[in-house]
């Protein structure tokens, strides 16, 4: 063997060494990044799983948020409704009250009617209804008389008044 196939087989063999060297760093490499992907990986999951449970977390603090305000709401609108029922009401019972006279006020008036309706019927029995007018140019007082009764009075001015 000479000294070039000699050179040529050590170099060979140094390459040999070396890809077997590259490919042991490479399969190192290779177990390594997977175990970094591994490690990446679940790491990745539990920041989101966490994440995750902090958004489900705020979300459910936004919604019973809501809800309070929603019933708020609807306590303040039918607080409202009440508020402006009772005071539509209200009103028109104070003027009622207010306007209508009360069970003193019509029995007091039902008794004077009747006490005007017993005198009314008193001086109807006596003539009292009378024919009134106002007459002439001066528009004076005047009177229905009964023509064929007779005439009173010592100048014989009075006459009697016709009724019906």
């Amino acid at each position: 063997m000479d000294d070039t196939t000699m050179k040529l087989g050590l170099l060979m063999e140094a390459a040999q060494a070396n890809q077997k060297a590259a490919e042991s760093s490479l399969k190192k490499l290779k177990a390594t990044t997977n175990e970094l992907a591994t490690v990446v990986r679940e790491e990745v999951h539990r920041v989101v799983r966490e994440e995750l449970h902090s958004l489900a977390a705020d979300t459910k603090r936004a919604s019973d948020a809501l809800h309070a305000v929603r019933r708020a709401a609807n306590v303040r609108a039918l607080a409202w409704s009440i508020g402006m029922t009772i005071l539509c009401s209200a009103i028109p019972l104070a003027l009622a009250c207010w306007i209508i006279p009360s069970r003193a006020q019509i029995a007091a008036l039902r008794a004077r009617r009747d006490e005007l309706i017993t005198q009314i019927a008193n001086l109807e029995e006596r003539g009292g209804r009378i024919d009134l007018r106002r007459c002439g140019d001066g528009a004076r007082l005047c009177v229905r008389v009964d023509r064929k009764a007779p005439i009173y009075g010592e100048q014989s001015d009075y006459l009697i008044v016709r009724g019906y």
